[in-house]
């Protein structure tokens, strides 16, 4: 008990990196129960309730909770002048049903802390440290795989469950810690979205997960962190060329389908969409450049040119794109062959269909050249969640209680989220959050899926205060 709250999210983020739980479409990689297990032993030594639930023993999920009380509240203000989260909006009532066991209902303001605990694989040769070792260099950098993607925010999340757990924190409604399995890759559907398909009594109203809390300094003076509010979906395409096999030897028998595929992708372009207005961009944009511009290519160009990391990804956030990631024709080096296929990465906003997609690259593609469209997997719409909800308020409160003079700044993600199974099975608000102050945007970017991976120490501790609070405002 003399540790202090630093040291401990330290230890347990760096006992989490050494816990190899690569991630891959391998069997036996994965081994998420150690981190499991791990989270469970330490929460529950401070009466936080923990079951491991898993679809595959070695690919646990942990589900932790401290009960609600069921206590109405009435959006009172604190002694430090604070409004309670529960007045900031009349979208979700703080009051619920409790059941038998005690438990608040999805109904009553519930809220999640959310992190995933796999990793992408990596390798050594690559780093600076190597990558399982969690190494603190002098500096107070924190390195290894997970560092920032992220068993980082995962530490820092469950060391505010104890910590709030061993302060006799009783919240009104219940306060969940899901620290899920297969996120960075899903294919063995043993992570989030099964687990709120198996588990119906997981509905919270709110979360918190991985998307946000960078910093960017702006090229104007001004500072804004970024609070992930949605991430787009998913639609991948084949663009089939369909041409007539030959042999290689006479390239002008038949008609080779590979040079078919060429002038097909070619007319993708970059794959960027047509700028098109969508109220989560348009909110960013009138936060970045401080107005309404409706001209959307200046406002665009203008908000872009504020800070290097934006440069694009408000772009790709106007609409549909496609990106063109794998390609395969024939299987034998003398065979032109008939067909030759490009999968497209599709990346979409909430609204958009699958026939708005077909329509869209149709319209592309043209109708000269003889091709065919194929949907290797069904759509995963994109979603979104109030800017003005319960938890983007509670942020704004915590930098206003610090003298953070940052700004929130609401955008969604081009990737993709657990957050996204919590909006389609229990209609959470569900955001992307984690404060960072000390490590940089750059550093942050770069580490993402990529070799030294690593985060300041402070940022650990800042991420666990921040969380503390945002329970007892959401909560308390």
């Amino acid at each position: 008990m003399s540790e202090s709250l630093h040291d401990e999210v330290i230890r347990v983020a760096r006992d989490l990196i050494r816990l190899d739980t690569t991630n891959a479409r391998e069997p036996g990689l994965g081994n998420e129960t150690l981190c499991a297990e791990y989270l469970a032993d330490y929460l529950s030594g401070y009466g936080v309730e923990c079951e491991l639930v898993a679809r595959e023993g070695h690919r646990a999920n942990l589900v932790a909770r401290i009960p609600g009380s069921g206590v109405v509240s009435t959006g009172s203000t604190d002694a430090a002048g604070s409004t309670d989260a529960a007045a900031w909006t009349g979208s979700t009532d703080a009051v619920g049903s409790t059941d038998a066991a005690g438990s608040t209902d999805a109904g009553a303001g519930s809220l999640a802390f959310v992190g995933h605990t796999d990793v992408v694989p990596c390798d050594p040769r690559d780093w600076t440290h190597p990558p399982f070792e969690a190494v603190v260099d002098d500096a107070g950098w924190l390195w290894g795989r997970g560092a920032v993607d992220m068993k980082n925010e995962v530490a820092a999340r469950a060391v505010a469950m104890a910590d709030l757990a061993r302060s006799g924190f009783r919240p009104r409604a219940d306060l969940w810690f899901l620290a899920v399995a297969d996120e960075e890759d899903g294919f063995a559907d043993v992570g989030m979205r099964w687990l709120l398909e198996e588990r119906t009594d997981i509905r919270p109203a709110h979360s918190i997960n991985e998307g946000g809390g960078e910093r960017m300094p702006l090229s104007d003076g001004r500072e804004v962190v970024a609070v992930s509010v949605g991430e787009k979906g998913t639609l991948p395409v084949q663009v089939i060329a369909l041409g007539e096999a030959g042999h290689a030897s006479i390239p002008t028998l038949g008609n080779n389908a590979v040079p078919l595929l060429a002038r097909l992708v070619a007319r993708l372009g970059d794959g960027m969409p047509q700028p098109a207005t969508n109220p989560v961009v348009s909110t960013m944009l009138a936060v970045l450049l401080g107005r309404d511009e409706p001209d959307l290519a200046r406002a665009i160009a203008e908000a872009e040119a504020l800070h290097p990391s934006l440069e694009g990804s408000i772009a790709a956030l106007m609409g549909s794109t496609l990106a063109p990631t794998m390609l395969w024709g024939s299987n034998k080096r003398n065979v032109m062959p008939a067909r030759a296929t490009a999968e497209v990465d599709c990346r979409i906003l909430p609204g958009t269909t699958p026939a708005d997609v077909e329509a869209l690259v149709r319209s592309l593609l043209g109708d000269d050249l003889p091709y065919a469209l194929e949907w290797p997997e069904a759509i995963v719409e994109a979603s979104s969640s109030p800017v003005d909800g319960v938890v983007p308020a509670a942020i704004a409160a915590f930098l206003a209680a610090e003298g953070d003079p940052a700004t929130v700044l609401p955008t969604m993600c081009t990737g993709f989220t657990d957050s996204n199974y919590l909006r389609a099975a229990a209609g959470t608000a569900a955001y992307g959050y984690s404060p960072t102050r000390t490590t940089p945007i750059e550093v942050l970017d770069a580490g993402y899926h990529n070799a030294n991976e690593r985060i300041h120490v402070d940022d650990l501790l800042l991420s666990t205060r921040f969380h503390v609070d945002l329970a007892r405002r959401v909560l308390g």
